[in-house]
This record gives structure tokens, sequence and C-alpha cells, in this order.
């Protein structure tokens, strides 16, 4: 035991004389970035193993349809307000946590829009003659807005920094909902039944996970009024945003089929577990803290924090770059023609620096800057328009680097004036 208290102590003694290189709270960092990293790395692998089944187990062209309905379903989500699990978490920060509450009725009462959309657009298919899409719409409209409302709890759990719970709920229902679709690509190849364990399986645990941070940790009934609009506004800004996510899938699909989109979606797989969990980790981390600090102390050793993040990045877009093929060849050996688009696309990496910087515009409530922001996924959604339907894969690819590095010129111009 006197080990232990003496390993721990020297510990914080090393972290705290390291603050004075890094201008960061460093046994902050530890502690939470322990539980995040922790969290985000066993995700990361159940996600890749999920991967590895639908690659081994699945043919490409099922696995396309598959990618393109959750897809059609990203897209109808900006019903469900995206950005207010921002707004709690920054509302949380400060102490006024009933926006806990208030903010899933809100999310629950407008995700009913994206169940009455998702039925439309079932019937639309039906009539068309395509009767693959409506039974996995209808799927969507029924669980969707309680799935997404519950994940509100994330939210609140980051703003208390319980990082710890926060990365033991989410392994916990990464697992399980993994386990699940895996054991169900062992019984059935059937598109339909894939689909109604994904949705039965996360609508059941990010519930679950609301209610049980609602009985445990009793948030209190304060609220701050400007949480809400705040949230509104923020899902109004991430419309675009979420369409430029899922656009390229949906391109990929109407323009080259199915049997493309499962080679682009693969190509994209590893780089984009590996940015999220590099991004998931700055972002979450930093919001908190940069909620509650003035602008000036933020400026002062911000852009330090920034210029070492874009090194560590880009030493792991090179080793990945390197490893990539050895890695394909391994796991998804069905889908090595990904392998020179996932090594061009290792370049989008540059959007785990701008995470810290963008962050700090969230955190701080303002709306002007984030509003400027949103032009950065409709320069995305004209990239892609243009370059699709002429270079396919690669023009997609090329499109999203395109705008990550406009993104990365704006960010920098923007905080030139924060």
């Amino acid at each position: 035991m006197k080990i232990f208290e003496k390993t721990k102590s020297l510990i914080y003694s090393l972290l705290k004389k390291s603050e004075r290189y890094t201008q960061t709270d460093m046994v902050y960092l530890a502690k939470g970035g322990f539980w995040l990293t922790l969290g985000q790395i066993v995700s990361t692998a159940a996600s890749l193993l999920l991967a590895i089944a639908f690659a081994n187990l699945l043919d490409p062209v099922t696995y396309g349809n598959y990618r393109y309905i959750l897809s059609l379903v990203g897209i109808l989500s900006v019903f469900a307000l995206t950005g207010m699990g921002t707004a709690v978490t920054q509302a949380v920060a400060r102490g006024f946590e009933g926006s806990f509450y208030s903010a899933f009725k809100e999310k629950l009462r407008f995700g009913v829009l994206a169940s009455i959309t998702a039925t439309c657009l079932s019937g639309y298919y039906f009539f068309k003659g395509n009767y693959l899409l409506p039974v996995p719409l209808l799927i969507s409209a029924i669980f969707s807005p309680l799935m997404l409302a519950s994940q509100i709890y994330g939210s609140f759990l980051v703003g208390r920094r319980l990082f710890s719970i926060q990365a033991k709920y989410n392994v916990f229902s990464r697992i399980v909902s993994a386990g699940a679709i895996i054991t169900t690509l062992f019984i059935t190849k059937n598109l339909f039944w894939i689909i109604a364990v994904y949705f039965v399986s996360n609508t059941f645990l990010n519930y679950s996970f609301y209610l049980l941070t609602k009985l445990k940790l009793k948030p209190n009934k304060k609220e701050d009024s400007e949480t809400l609009s705040y949230g509104k506004h923020l899902s109004l800004m991430s419309i675009i945003s979420t369409i430029a996510n899922y656009l390229d899938r949906i391109l990929l699909f109407t323009l080259v089929g199915s049997t493309q989109l499962a080679v682009y979606s693969f190509a994209i797989l590893i780089p984009d577990q590996i940015k999220g969990l590099m991004k998931q980790s700055v972002g979450t981390l930093a919001f908190p803290k940069l909620s509650i600090k003035p602008r000036k102390e933020i400026k002062l050793n911000i852009m330090q924090k920034f210029w070492k993040l874009f090194f560590l990045t880009g030493i792991v877009a090179v080793i990945y770059v390197i490893i990539a093929p050895f890695l394909y060849k391994i796991f998804f050996p069905r889908y090595l023609d990904s392998i020179p688009y996932s090594q061009l696309f290792a370049l989008s990496f540059i959007a785990v620096p701008i995470t810290l910087l963008s962050t700090i515009f969230q955190a701080q409530m303002m709306k002007k800057e984030l509003y400027l922001i949103r032009i950065v996924p409709i320069v995305r959604i004209i990239l892609l328009l243009f370059l699709t339907p002429i270079y396919g894969i690669l023009g997609v690819i090329m499109g999203q680097i395109g705008a990550a590095f406009f993104y990365l010129a704006l960010i920098l111009f923007l905080f030139r004036k924060f």
C-alpha cells in the first residue's frame, strides 16, 4: 500500500512539474484523459471487431445497402436537435443541471419529426417498387426518437467531468451493441434483422443509461434560460454539416452502387476511428474547462497547444500510411482496393487539432463565429457534388480533404480575432 501511495505521489509530482512546459493542467488531463482514452480504445476495438465481422461474413452488396440505410437515418437525425448535447454540457459545467431533463423532452419532441419523415420515405420507396428500404426506415421511425434523445446522458456526464462513468457506459454500450450485431451475422445475413438488432440494442442501452444517470446522480433542477435556445441554435447550425457528413455515401450509392460504397466505407473506417479517438479526447476534456475560463486566459497559450497537437497528428498520419497495407491484408482481405484511398484519407487527420480551437467557440457560446464555421459543410457539399460524379471514390476523398484544409484556414483566421 505504501508503494502504491509513493508511486501515486511521484506521478502527481512529475505531472505538476511538466505543466511548466505544456502550459496545461496535466493532473486533470491524466485523470480525465485516462478514462476517455481507455473508453475510446475499447470502443474502437469493438467497432473494428464489428467491421471485421462485416468484412468477412457479409457480401459487399448487402454491406453497401446497410451503410446506405444508416446514412439516410443519419440525415434524418437533424430533426432530433443534434446540437443540444453541447449546450447541456456547457450548462452543466456551470452548475445548471436542469437542462438534463428539459433537453431530453425537447429532443424527444423534435424526434417525432424524424419519425414522420422516415415513415413518409418508407411509403415513397414502397410505391416506387423498392422493397428493400421501406421496412428498415419504419424500424428507424419507431426507435430513433428515443434512441437519440437518450444520448443526452453522455453530455451531462461530460459536463460534470465524470469521465470514468461516461467511459464505462460508452464501453458497455459499444461492446453489447457490437456483440448483438456480430451474433446476428452468424445467424442470418438478412438486412432486415441486422437493422432491427442495431436499433433495438442501441435504443435499449441509451435509455437504460439515461435512467441510470437520472436515478443515481440526481441532477439538480437549476436551469439557464439560454440553454435550450443555444442548443437549438447549434442544431440549426449543424443541419448542413449533418447532411455533408452523409452526402458522400448517398452520392456513391446513387452514382456507382452499393459495392463501391462498401469499398469506400472500409477505406475511411480505420482513419475515422483513429481520428475519432483523438478528437473525442481533445474536445471532451477541453470543453468543461474552456466553458468557465475567461477569454484572455484561454488565448495566452492555446496556440502552442494547437501546434504541438498538429505535429503529433502528423506523426500519427505518417505511421498509419505505412502500416495500412498490412492491416487491410490481415483484417479486410476482400477490400484491398480500399488501401490507396485509405492512405490518402489520412490527410483528413488535420481535423484533430482544429477541434481544439473550434471547441473554444462552442464553450464560450460565440454564436457569430459558430455560424461562420458552418460555411465549411457548404464548401464540402459543393466539392462532393462537383468531384464525385467525375472521380467516384477518389472524388469523395478529395472533397473531404479539401474541406478539411479550408476548415483549418478559416478557424485560424477567426481565432486571430478571438
